[in-house]
Protein backbone atom coordinates (compact mmCIF):
# COMPACT_ATOMS: atom_id res chain seq x y z
CA UNK A 1 0.00 0.00 0.00
CA UNK A 2 1.22 3.49 -0.63
CA UNK A 3 2.16 5.64 3.07
CA UNK A 4 0.70 8.90 2.63
CA UNK A 5 2.81 11.59 4.72
CA UNK A 6 -0.14 15.22 4.98
CA UNK A 7 1.51 18.53 6.10
CA UNK A 8 0.69 22.19 6.84
CA UNK A 9 -2.51 22.33 9.01
CA UNK A 10 -2.89 24.83 11.77
CA UNK A 11 -4.59 27.21 13.99
CA UNK A 12 -6.64 30.12 11.75
CA UNK A 13 -9.04 32.28 12.21
CA UNK A 14 -12.40 32.43 10.34
CA UNK A 15 -12.00 33.74 6.81
CA UNK A 16 -8.35 32.78 6.69
CA UNK A 17 -6.49 30.37 4.80
CA UNK A 18 -4.57 27.16 4.67
CA UNK A 19 -2.54 24.99 2.07
CA UNK A 20 -2.28 20.92 2.72
CA UNK A 21 0.10 18.81 1.18
CA UNK A 22 -0.05 15.39 0.99
CA UNK A 23 3.11 13.01 -0.51
CA UNK A 24 3.04 9.27 -1.03
CA UNK A 25 5.76 6.59 -0.94
CA UNK A 26 5.16 5.67 -4.07
CA UNK A 27 3.16 6.13 -7.30
CA UNK A 28 0.04 8.12 -7.79
CA UNK A 29 -0.39 8.69 -11.02
CA UNK A 30 -2.87 5.89 -11.92
CA UNK A 31 -5.26 6.91 -8.87
CA UNK A 32 -8.00 9.44 -8.07
CA UNK A 33 -6.91 11.04 -4.82
CA UNK A 34 -9.41 12.84 -2.79
CA UNK A 35 -8.50 15.11 0.57
CA UNK A 36 -11.20 13.62 3.39
CA UNK A 37 -11.68 14.92 6.70
CA UNK A 38 -12.90 13.98 10.24
CA UNK A 39 -14.43 16.10 12.71
CA UNK A 40 -14.86 15.35 16.18
CA UNK A 41 -17.82 13.00 16.50
CA UNK A 42 -18.53 12.54 13.14
CA UNK A 43 -17.41 9.94 10.41
CA UNK A 44 -14.94 10.95 7.80
CA UNK A 45 -15.97 12.38 4.63
CA UNK A 46 -14.68 13.12 1.25
CA UNK A 47 -14.17 16.65 0.70
CA UNK A 48 -12.62 16.79 -2.75
CA UNK A 49 -11.25 14.49 -5.49
CA UNK A 50 -8.78 14.90 -8.68
CA UNK A 51 -8.99 12.21 -11.17
CA UNK A 52 -6.21 11.25 -13.43
CA UNK A 53 -7.31 13.55 -15.90
CA UNK A 54 -7.30 16.12 -13.44
CA UNK A 55 -11.23 16.15 -12.96
CA UNK A 56 -12.16 17.72 -9.94
CA UNK A 57 -14.97 17.03 -7.69
CA UNK A 58 -15.76 18.94 -4.46
CA UNK A 59 -18.59 18.22 -1.56
CA UNK A 60 -21.32 21.17 -1.53
CA UNK A 61 -20.01 22.19 1.49
CA UNK A 62 -16.61 23.35 0.07
CA UNK A 63 -17.07 24.00 -3.40
CA UNK A 64 -15.96 27.48 -4.56
CA UNK A 65 -13.61 27.95 -1.52
CA UNK A 66 -11.18 24.72 -1.68
CA UNK A 67 -9.07 23.46 -4.39
CA UNK A 68 -7.36 20.58 -5.06
CA UNK A 69 -4.66 19.80 -7.04
CA UNK A 70 -2.17 17.19 -7.53
CA UNK A 71 1.61 16.39 -9.05
CA UNK A 72 2.25 13.07 -10.19
CA UNK A 73 6.21 13.62 -10.84
CA UNK A 74 6.47 14.59 -7.36
CA UNK A 75 3.97 12.54 -5.89
CA UNK A 76 1.81 14.98 -4.44
CA UNK A 77 -1.51 15.72 -3.59
CA UNK A 78 -2.41 19.94 -2.45
CA UNK A 79 -5.51 21.39 -0.86
CA UNK A 80 -5.99 24.92 -1.10
CA UNK A 81 -8.68 26.25 1.66
CA UNK A 82 -9.44 29.63 1.14
CA UNK A 83 -12.45 31.09 3.55
CA UNK A 84 -12.35 29.16 6.52
CA UNK A 85 -14.95 28.42 8.35
CA UNK A 86 -14.96 27.33 11.92
CA UNK A 87 -17.32 23.96 10.47
CA UNK A 88 -13.92 23.29 8.76
CA UNK A 89 -12.41 22.25 11.88
CA UNK A 90 -11.39 18.30 11.35
CA UNK A 91 -8.10 16.29 10.85
CA UNK A 92 -7.58 16.10 7.13
CA UNK A 93 -6.31 12.98 5.47
CA UNK A 94 -5.40 12.13 2.05
CA UNK A 95 -5.96 9.20 0.40
CA UNK A 96 -6.70 7.39 -2.93
CA UNK A 97 -10.64 7.78 -3.80
CA UNK A 98 -12.03 5.15 -3.04
CA UNK A 99 -9.87 5.23 0.17
CA UNK A 100 -7.12 2.35 0.59
CA UNK A 101 -6.97 0.93 3.57
CA UNK A 102 -3.90 2.64 5.13
CA UNK A 103 -4.41 6.12 5.99
CA UNK A 104 -1.72 8.27 7.23
CA UNK A 105 -1.78 10.42 10.52
CA UNK A 106 -3.67 13.44 9.05
CA UNK A 107 -3.16 17.15 9.96
CA UNK A 108 -5.17 19.22 12.40
CA UNK A 109 -7.05 21.99 10.84
CA UNK A 110 -8.78 24.29 13.18
CA UNK A 111 -10.61 27.16 12.66
CA UNK A 112 -11.39 29.86 15.34
CA UNK A 113 -14.82 32.01 15.02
Amino acid sequence: QVQLVESGGGLVQAGGSLSLSCIASDSISIYTMGWYRQAPGKQRELVAGITRGLTQTYDASVKGRFTISRDNVKKMVYLRMNNLKPDDTAVYYCNSAPPQDYWGQGTQVTVSS
